[in-house]
C-alpha cells in the first residue's frame, strides 16, 4: 500500500460528493431504519445523509467504507460496488469523460479531475513505447479491508468507462492490484475482462496505445467542452482549499518559464528554505525536480500528440534553448525520442 501521510489537516474538510455514500447503502439493500448502522462513528444523522447537497469529509467516507466492509455478505462487494456506480454517478467529471474523443483523452480527464470527486485519491499516467499506464494512489491511511475495497471499485468503474468508449471488451488491458489475492478471485472476471494479478508494489492498469487511440463513437464535442468547463470550475472551488506545498509549485511553474524558476526561488516565494521545502515534498512523495519534470512531459506530450509542430518548435516553447537538451530529456521521460513516441502515436491511430 503506497500512501502519503501528511494531509491530516485535509481529513475534516467537507469536499466529498455525498452520493457515492448512499450508493453504498443501496447495495448493501439497507433500509431508511438501518442507515446509522452504515454511519457509525462519522457523526452525520440519517436525515443529513439523505440530502443530495450534503459533502463528507474524507474521514467520513472511509469510515462508511469500513462500515460497509463489517455490513456486507459479500467477500466482493468493492467490485459489486464498482459495477453499481455508472458513469453518470461521477457527475461532470463521468460526463466528460464517456464524450472524450478516444480513451488516452478520457484517461487524462480522469488523472486531472478525480479530486472533484474523492479528495484523497490521486492518478498518475506515464506512457511506454507500447502503452499506457495509469497508476493510483491514496493520501491518507487506510485499513488493508478499505484500501482492496477502493482498488477493486476503482478499477471496475475504469474498465467499464474504457469499455464504452472503445466499443467492445478490452481482454488485452492489465490490471495489478496492491493486495494479496483474495480468497474470492475467481469472482473477478465476472468484473474484469483484462488480466489481473496481485500483490503488486502500487495499483496500476495498463493499456494499449492502439487502444487508446480508437475514436469513441459516442464521442461529442460540445458536450465534452460543456463538461469540461464545469470539471474546471469544481477543481477551482476545490484547489485553494487543499493549500498544498505540490499545488503551490504546480501553479507558480504554470504560470511563467519552467527553467526560469530555481528551487531556491519557489522555496522564498514560499518562506522557507530549500532544505525545508524539499523534506515537505518528500513527504508528500515527490521531489521539486519530479513536479517539474511531470508538467515538461505532459506539456512536450501534448505537443507531440495534438499538433503539427517541429521537435525544435515544441523544444523552443518549453524554453530549452538547445533541442539536444530536450530530447535527451524527453528520452528520460518516455525511453525513446519524441519523433519516435509522435510515429508510434500516429502509426497506431
Amino acid at each position: 500500500m503506497k500512501n502519503n501521510i501528511g494531509m491530516d489537516e485535509n481529513l475534516d474538510i467537507a469536499n466529498i460528493p455525498s452520493n457515492y455514500a448512499r450508493l453504498i447503502g443501496r447495495e448493501l439493500a439497507l433500509n431508511i431504519r438501518e442507515l446509522p448502522q452504515l454511519l457509525q462513528f462519522t457523526q452525520l444523522t440519517t436525515a443529513q445523509f439523505m440530502q443530495d447537497d450534503t459533502l463528507l469529509t474524507a474521514r467520513q467516507l472511509v469510515q462508511i467504507l469500513q462500515n460497509s466492509v463489517a455490513l456486507s455478505e459479500h467477500a466482493d462487494f468493492g467490485l459489486r460496488l464498482g459495477k453499481r456506480l455508472t458513469p453518470t454517478t461521477h457527475g461532470a467529471m463521468g460526463f466528460l469523460v464517456n464524450s472524450s474523443p478516444n480513451l488516452l483523452i478520457a484517461l487524462k480527464a480522469f488523472k486531472e479531475f478525480i479530486p472533484t470527486r474523492i479528495s484523497f485519491a490521486r492518478l498518475s499516467i506515464e506512457y511506454t513505447e507500447y502503452s499506457v499506464i495509469m497508476s493510483l494512489h491514496f493520501d491518507i491511511q487506510l485499513s488493508e479491508q478499505v484500501h482492496r475495497l477502493l482498488a477493486e471499485t476503482c478499477a471496475v468503474i475504469l474498465f467499464e468507462c474504457a469499455e464504452f468508449i472503445v466499443g467492445r471488451p478490452i481482454h488485452d488491458a492489465k490490471i495489478c492490484f496492491a493486495h494479496a489475492e483474495p480468497n474470492y478471485s475467481q469472482a473477478y472476471h465476472h468484473y474484469l475482462s483484462g488480466h489481473y494479478s496481485f500483490a503488486a508494489p502500487e495499483i496500476k492498469a495498463e493499456f494499449s496505445l492502439s487502444l487508446c487511440n480508437i475514436p469513441n463513437a459516442s464521442a461529442n464535442q460540445d458536450s465534452y467542452l460543456l463538461a469540461m468547463r464545469q470539471c474546471e470550475s469544481m477543481l477551482q472551488q476545490l484547489q485553494p482549499i487543499k493549500q498544498s506545498y505540490v499545488y503551490h509549485i504546480q501553479k507558480m511553474m504554470l504560470s511563467s518559464s519552467l527553467h526560469e524558476l530555481s528551487e531556491e526561488q519557489i522555496a522564498a516565494s514560499l518562506f522557507m528554505s530549500k532544505r525545508t521545502l524539499a523534506r515537505k515534498l518528500a513527504e508528500n512523495g515527490t521531489s521539486f525536480r519530479e513536479i517539474r519534470d511531470s508538467i515538461l512531459s505532459q506539456q512536450a506530450s501534448s505537443y507531440l500528440l495534438e499538433s503539427g509542430l517541429s521537435i525544435d518548435a515544441i523544444a523552443t516553447l518549453l524554453n530549452y534553448h538547445d533541442s539536444a537538451n530536450f530530447r535527451r530529456a524527453f528520452k528520460r521521460w518516455f525511453q525513446m525520442s519524441p519523433s519516435e513516441y509522435r510515429y508510434k502515436n500516429k502509426k497506431s491511430s
